[in-house]
């Protein structure tokens, strides 16, 4: 099925039936992507007397509760609640869902400290002058491991508060990355690409989004596309979610 949507870009044409899936799914096992020494995602049957959830066990249905971290287990997108005292959630502060977007493949620079980061400077080059609403940052290298990798205790690229500050100049409202975090894993409770991304305490940006933990398959190039970012109505600070790319036919 065409359908026209009308964007910043001007009259497209979308093909609605190609969506290109950026997310990595949520499975119970070891297998599976995580960060902030969280336990695997869990799956479990409700057990009442002799009655239990699971159609493999001889009950009607299968009726399983779930037990995993929204920051810590597969894809997520978090809104300025994660580090707000006000309580602000990703379901009040998500309120629409289709942006264009700029997917950019970046690779970190090393610091002497054996850090690596993202500059103001690569973003500047990366993400052009394009009036894009997101911005979407596949690291290199890019490989499979992504899918299933336990990122803790591995300290990850992060990226640098001038960069942070740069995007939130440049108008950009939701900034989707492959790996845990903006910030260093470590770096004792500041955030500072958090603060700077969504200008909290001093003007925060409500309605402005981090996605982290995505998978962008190498099979998508760089460029632009329009973007549709799903979640769960959680009222939460984050949720478990699933950025999709569209090309933009023009």
């Amino acid at each position: 099925m065409k359908a026209k949507i009308s964007c910043t870009l001007g009259e497209v044409r979308i093909d609605l039936s190609k969506p290109m899936d950026c997310s990595l799914p949520l499975s119970p096992g070891e297998n599976t992507p995580r960060a902030w020494y969280v336990d695997p995602v869990k799956f479990s049957p409700v057990v009442m007397g002799d009655w239990i959830g699971d159609v493999n066990q001889g009950g009607d249905v299968n009726f399983k509760d779930v037990e995993f971290n929204p920051h810590g287990n597969g894809t997520h997108t978090e809104c300025v609640g994660h580090i707000s005292k006000e309580g602000h959630t990703i379901n009040q502060s998500l309120k629409t869902f289709w942006f264009t977007v700029k997917l950019a493949s970046i690779q970190a620079q090393d610091l002497k400290n054996g850090d690596q980061v993202f500059t103001k400077k690569q973003f500047e080059s990366n993400l052009g002058t394009e009036p894009v609403e997101a911005f979407m940052v596949r690291t290199l290298p890019n490989d499979s491991e992504k899918r299933h990798k336990n990122h803790s205790n591995t300290n990850w690229p992060y990226v640098l508060e001038e960069a942070a500050v740069f995007l939130r100049e440049r108008g950009i409202q939701h900034y989707l990355t492959d790996l845990p975090s903006v910030d260093r894993e470590q770096d004792e409770g500041k955030l500072l690409a958090h603060h700077a991304f969504w200008n909290y305490p001093e003007n925060p940006r409500e309605e402005a989004t981090i996605s982290e933990m995505l998978f962008i398959p190498n099979s998508i190039p760089d460029g632009i596309y329009l973007l549709n970012i799903q979640i769960a109505s959680f009222e939460l600070d984050a949720s478990p979610s699933k950025p999709i790319l569209y090309r933009i036919e023009s």
